[in-house]
């Protein structure tokens, strides 16, 4: 076995058993309405954490131009998502914009 697969499979482990004792006692006890209501917020924190710094600084530092492919489908996305509400839709022109946007700017 390469040490590539070892450490896919230890990762995995270790991921699993730092998560699981925490859903089998969380499953077990109810929670209050105010928490469950809180955690429908998570994932789009977690989006929104993952995807800001990639829209504003793609290569390090803050990055704000109009021609950037980056900017252009993220504001393209956002727009899409609030107007529509609809998620393969949103993916699609988010991507097409950006893909448009970078070969627009590249030619």
């Amino acid at each position: 076995m390469s040490d590539v697969w070892i450490l896919v499979l230890g990762m995995a482990l270790v991921t699993f058993l730092s998560r699981y004792p925490v859903l089998v006692i969380l499953g077990r006890i109810p929670l209050p309405a105010a928490i469950l209501d809180a955690l429908q917020y998570v994932p789009v924190a977690v989006l929104t954490a993952i995807c800001v710094p990639m829209i504003f600084r793609p290569g390090g530092g803050w990055f704000l131009d109009p021609t950037s492919p980056y900017l252009a489908g993220g504001l393209a996305t956002v727009l899409v998502a609030w107007y529509c509400r609809q998620l393969l839709l949103t993916l699609l022109v988010g991507m097409s914009v950006f893909f448009l946007w970078k070969w627009l700017w590249s030619v």
